[in-house]
């Protein structure tokens, strides 16, 4: 009852006119953005983040709701129309939707990913509700080895789990912690990295990182790999369901939302397997299974109703320990980092008024976003004709901008081209972006919690593991470090030393990324 109190205070703040004005151009914008081919929610935030400078940090958030939001709209309207994912978690969105565009379902296929994506954001916001002052409870009791172990974890997680390569993972993690290296020492004060330029002293400012990463970096990327010429786009008029779409869509949403939000709310990072682990159930479980690889609208429903409950759920880490385990998390942490907020435990006591109007803002941004953009699908895909020189000069231009505005020096242009084209070769050679980021972010962090454990043992390092929760964290680390190359090890055995991948692909490529590079490469 207390959480609802607060929530309702939250509200109460929420709605005033100033605020909902803020939500409203917030997932104008992130849908807008979001809707532009090969844009995903990531760059899409990453790409608006310098817009809120100028905001109270109330206003900026509750805007970054409705961006966050409005990203993953956009997203679905790419997929469907175009064929072409902003990110990994849309492919299956777009094995689905696009074939029922091409039939002449597009309508359909975006009536039910919005609807989809409402039913889903919302149940899941109220589960945060309830979920995040739980997780705060518990967490508060906590020392530095259990969150030193919490940050190996969310490492670990982002960089081996759900990668494509174990290797290529943890080699852009460790880039990442560099990146979190330069600046001064906390303890000693002596420079690190910083090559003797005074202006690195600070260390690389998150904002700069985070729209170099992303908007440069992927943008690059895209206007390499996809194809030259005007692409088709796939007419559409307002989106709409009839009473057959309906009964086949509305157990996919609930089922995606309780796939979704518990891989979401658990710090291991990505929506990929929810979305694709809602595919196939819905493909098992439909009365129509004939339909799935021709446009069946289950299989657009659930997967899309997967993606947004594990996007909400990925606050739940984020705001309760200050762990982002995905892209968009991640650039949401430079949002809190840039008014000097530190997302963890000790918000929810700190700057309650702040969380709960946040939480609130999302509720507002998700029914905002259904109301305005299920008739203004045609306006976005109008948006979809923009010539890609435009696209990708505009791109590079705001994210130029917001790098110079991040501290009103030329010197993070330099740094903003620089990590920019980090990013291109990480993409080129098959090395994951999240790791990086979350690496530069979490790093100085993880090297705080470190630091303080082993200055309160005297430096003894069996500190590390003095609490349980430490301890439970290392053993299922090790599980997940040892536990899938034994099974592959006996796969390999057992086919007589056969991948039984497809020819010319890698053994270790997951479905995601072929999908993902097939629809980017046209």
């Amino acid at each position: 009852m207390d959480n609802l109190a607060l929530l309702m205070e939250g509200f109460t703040n929420a709605l005033t006119l100033q605020n909902l004005l803020f939500a409203l151009v917030g997932v104008l914008l992130g849908t807008a953005v979001g809707v532009l081919p090969g844009i995903g929610p990531a760059m899409t935030v990453a790409l608006l983040l310098p817009l809120t400078y100028a905001l109270d940090v109330t206003g900026s958030l509750i805007m970054f709701a409705g961006i966050y939001y409005g990203g993953m709209y956009g997203g679905s309207t790419t997929s469907i129309l175009l064929n072409t994912p902003g990110e990994s978690s849309s492919v299956v969105t777009a094995l689905e939707g696009n074939k029922m565009a091409k039939a002449g379902r597009g309508a359909q296929a975006l009536a039910t990913a919005a609807i989809g994506s409402f039913v889903a954001g919302t149940i899941a916001t109220g589960a945060l509700v309830f979920v995040a002052p739980f997780i705060v409870s518990i967490a508060i009791s906590l020392g530095a080895p259990s969150y030193f172990a919490m940050m190996v974890f969310a490492f670990i997680a982002v960089s081996t789990v759900l990668g494509s390569s174990r290797i290529r993972g943890l080699a852009a993690l460790f880039i990442g912690l560099t990146i979190g290296l330069v600046g001064m020492d906390p303890t000693t004060g002596q420079p690190r990295l910083t090559f003797g330029q005074p202006l690195l002293s600070g260390g690389i400012d998150v904002v700069v990182i985070a729209v170099a990463l992303f908007a440069v970096g992927e943008a690059l990327w895209i206007a390499a790999h996809l194809r030259q010429g005007k692409q088709a786009t796939i007419p559409v008029g307002v989106p709409w369901m009839g009473k057959d779409d309906w009964r086949r869509s509305w157990k996919p949403w609930l089922r995606g939302t309780v796939i979704g939000f518990p891989f979401g709310a658990i710090p291991a990072g990505g929506a990929e397997i929810p979305t694709f682990l809602s595919y196939v159930t819905e493909k098992k479980l439909s009365k129509h299974p004939e339909e799935f690889g021709h446009g069946a609208i289950e299989g657009v429903a659930g997967p899309e109703a997967a993606n947004n409950a594990s996007a909400a759920g990925t606050l739940v880490p984020l705001l309760t320990l200050g762990l982002p385990t995905t892209a968009t998390a991640a650039v949401m942490i430079a949002a809190f980092n840039q008014y000097g907020i530190h997302p963890g435990p000790l918000l929810f006591k700190t700057e309650p008024v702040l969380v709960w109007t946040l939480i609130a803002s999302l509720f507002i941004g998700n029914t905002l976003l259904l109301a305005l953009n299920l008739p203004l699908a045609p306006f976005w895909a109008k948006l979809l004709r923009i010539p890609r020189p435009y696209l990708y000069a505009g791109i590079l231009f705001f994210a130029t901008l917001g790098a110079y505005a991040a501290g009103m020096q030329s010197f993070n242009i330099v740094i903003l081209l620089l990590i920019g084209a980090l990013g291109y070769m990480a993409r080129r050679y098959g090395f994951p972006v999240l790791p990086i980021i979350v690496g530069a972010i979490l790093g100085p962090e993880m090297e705080r919690q470190l630091r303080r454990s082993l200055q309160i043992s005297s430096g003894d390092p069996a500190a590390l593991v003095s609490e349980p929760l430490a301890i439970v964290l290392y053993a299922v680390i090790a599980v997940f470090l040892v536990v899938p190359p034994l099974l592959k090890a006996v796969r390999r055995r057992t086919r007589g030393g056969g991948t039984g991948g497809a020819p010319g692909a890698p053994a270790d490529a997951s479905p995601a990324d072929a999908d993902a590079d097939a629809s980017l490469r046209g």
